[in-house]
């Protein structure tokens, strides 16, 4: 291929907005791949609303036990990958976790099917299942949150 049909093809690629292309003619190919340019998102102003002040005290959600939950050391388990996500390790079993369920480090919370590839996602640090934000057999995106853990 020469120079100048490599370069009407990036052209047409970003004309299109294209990430990869390949092309095969007999013996002969070519792939290119470019990376996506990502935009910074603009900054979205904020506004300092004061809080009414309250003469009754506050008080922190009590859990089960009777412990005060710090809501603030909750930690979001994002999705690694696209993929479909399984809860479960055959259809119809039980779930890895459920909320409540203590977890330890290292220990699988579900699968990620991507390309046919069958992932385990484990804990990243022993703790608390507070929420499970994913059901079975569905598809989840590249950072999606999949599990809150305390």
């Amino acid at each position: 291929m020469e120079l100048n049909e490599i370069k009407f093809l990036a052209d047409l690629m970003e004309e299109r907005g294209l990430t990869s292309l390949e092309i095969e003619e007999g013996e002969r190919s070519i792939r290119m791949q470019r990376q996506q340019t990502c935009f910074e998102p603009l900054p979205v102003p904020t506004v300092n609303v004061p809080t009414p002040m309250s003469t009754a005290s506050k008080k922190e959600p009590e859990a089960a036990e009777g412990s005060v939950v710090d809501f603030n050391g909750v930690t979001e388990l994002k999705s690694p990958m696209v993929g479909t996500v399984y809860v479960s390790p055959t259809p119809g079993s039980e779930p890895y976790v459920k909320a409540g369920d203590k977890v330890k480090k290292g220990q699988v919370l579900c699968i990620i099917e991507a390309m046919k590839l069958m992932n385990e996602y484990t804990a990243p640090q022993d703790g608390e299942i507070v929420d499970v934000c994913i059901h079975d057999g569905e598809l989840v995106e590249y950072g999606q949150c999949l599990f809150k853990l305390y």
